[in-house]
């Protein structure tokens, strides 16, 4: 096991919504007493459906969204709602991002050797002879050329511009990498050379991934730990083997009864959730999944979630009905 780099402690983070004009604000939950842990040379997966605040969790360790509650520790760093910006930026100079848009996420105006050493120029280089050679060296590791370092990023495709992106990312020295839905808005066709290709830099330049992602298959490929998420909480976390022969929680059966069954003969019961899921606005301290699950009972539906339990070798879970505490 590899040094622990990331380590989240009941990481929660609440947003205020007025929905009347002189009314209180209502707390929307976007993240819940989230722990997990990441460590060093390994990539960490985070799925679940739209809107579980896989994303929120990725923007708040970055220092996009602040910390309602908890805190997270990175690098040697303790950082909470109560953190100044200096030790902030003690903690994102480790730290860099792959957007899940590369026609967005990169700035039109700027040349592709612009765009890639941007960091540096943040961090404080001036020197362009050395920004522009730092940018060639990476733009080769990212499978372009020196060649395209003048040209405009309108002119690439949407795999060329996730390579520019990825590049920038590894200009400053950053060891962890959060990859968020990297390849959703490419064509499948290019999928699996932008994982390859994080995959061949993850052993090179020796990063750590945090990877978010809808796509399971990938998960399973590429990822060695992995959580499972829903409306802000952690539902199912450990190792990714580990959970796919064995998934304990229902939310996490029915997300894997919906990965494509590549065998036409293969039989795999589908696991249809039905009801409304719960709102995220002044959500009562019960199970969120409850209202949906197809196991739930009399408990599940009156009592808080319980606590995260070992249920296997590097496997715990939350949730009521995954019987007694497993035991080494």
């Amino acid at each position: 096991m590899g040094e622990i780099i990331l380590k989240t402690r009941d990481l929660t983070v609440d947003f205020k919504v007025r929905n009347r004009l002189f009314g209180r604000p209502d707390r929307l939950s976007a993240v819940q007493n989230v722990n997990i842990e990441v460590r060093r040379g390994e990539v960490y997966g985070l799925v679940g459906e739209s809107g579980c605040g896989k994303t929120t969790l990725a923007n708040t360790l970055l220092g996009f969204v602040p910390i309602t509650s908890g805190a997270f520790e990175c690098f040697g760093h303790t950082i909470d709602h109560r953190t100044k910006p200096d030790q902030w930026k003690a903690v994102r100079r480790h730290m860099q991002t792959v957007f899940q848009d590369p026609y967005t996420s990169l700035n039109s105006r700027f040349t592709v050797w612009q765009i890639i050493s941007e960091p540096l120029f943040i961090a404080g280089e001036r020197n362009e002879r050395v920004l522009r050679e730092r940018a060639a060296s990476l733009v080769e590791k990212v499978g372009l050329s020196r060649e395209d370092l003048d040209r405009y990023i309108f002119e690439f495709s949407g795999g060329q511009r996730q390579r520019v992106a990825i590049a920038r990312a590894l200009v400053a020295g950053a060891e962890l990498i959060i990859c968020d839905e990297p390849t959703s808005a490419l064509d499948v066709s290019v999928h699996s050379q932008i994982c390859n290709l994080l995959l061949d830099l993850r052993d090179e330049f020796e990063l750590t991934y945090l990877f978010i992602s809808h796509n399971l298959s990938l998960v399973k490929h590429i990822t060695d730990h992995m959580a499972v998420m829903y409306l802000g909480e952690v539902m199912e976390s450990g190792a990714t083997a580990e959970i796919f022969a064995h998934p304990v929680t229902p939310y996490t059966r029915a997300l894997m009864s919906a990965i494509p069954e590549v065998n036409p003969s293969g039989k795999r019961e589908r696991i249809i959730l039905t009801g409304e899921a719960r709102s995220p606005i002044n959500p009562p301290d019960l199970c969120r999944f409850a209202s949906r699950c197809p196991e739930a009972c009399d408990i599940c539906r009156c009592a808080p979630l319980p606590p995260a339990i070992c249920v296997g070798a590097d496997h715990t879970a939350r949730c009521h009905l995954t019987g007694k505490e497993w035991t080494l």
